[in-house]
């Protein structure tokens, strides 16, 4: 499996330093900030809801290549989606980060993002992984919101 950790290697650098959505979001209707206090990264995520479905997301600030890269991919799977989709799709995350499952088991559902499987391994890096995802959970409640993985 070599070849594969390197492709998904090539994907979160490659996300990490060209991400996709990074940008403030002038037609949001949500935003929430998230930060990790353990390592620094620090994220504002944006939303663009029309009823129930993201017409548009973005984030900004700074942190890690996985947190980064994270933010990056999950702004490229949840446009489109309603809540309730992303909350599933969040869970089916959630499980490959923390090794509940394998990304094999999840690839149609979670498509890119199963490259964070590896995340597992190294469980303090779980909270870089899912930092933009609890940011954007709290931007979807409503309300300028802040939120901490501690």
């Amino acid at each position: 499996m070599p070849d594969l950790r390197e492709l998904y290697q090539d994907v979160i650098l490659e996300h990490s330093k060209a991400p996709r959505n990074y940008r403030e979001l002038g037609a949001a209707n949500r935003k929430a900030e998230g930060f990790n206090p353990l390592c620094g990264d620090r994220y504002i995520v944006y939303l663009d809801l029309d009823g129930d479905a993201v017409r548009d997301i973005a984030f900004q600030g700074s942190g890690c290549a996985i947190s980064k890269a994270s933010a990056s991919l999950m702004t490229q799977s949840v446009k489109g989606k309603t809540q309730s989709q992303i909350e599933e799709l969040f869970q089916d995350f959630h499980k490959i980060v923390t090794g509940q499952t394998s990304a094999e088991s999840s690839a149609p559902e979670v498509g890119k993002l199963s490259v964070f499987a590896g995340v597992s391994a190294y469980p303090v890096r779980v909270k870089c992984a899912t930092l933009a995802w609890h940011t954007l959970r709290a931007a979807l409640a409503g309300g300028d919101q802040s939120v901490s993985t501690e």
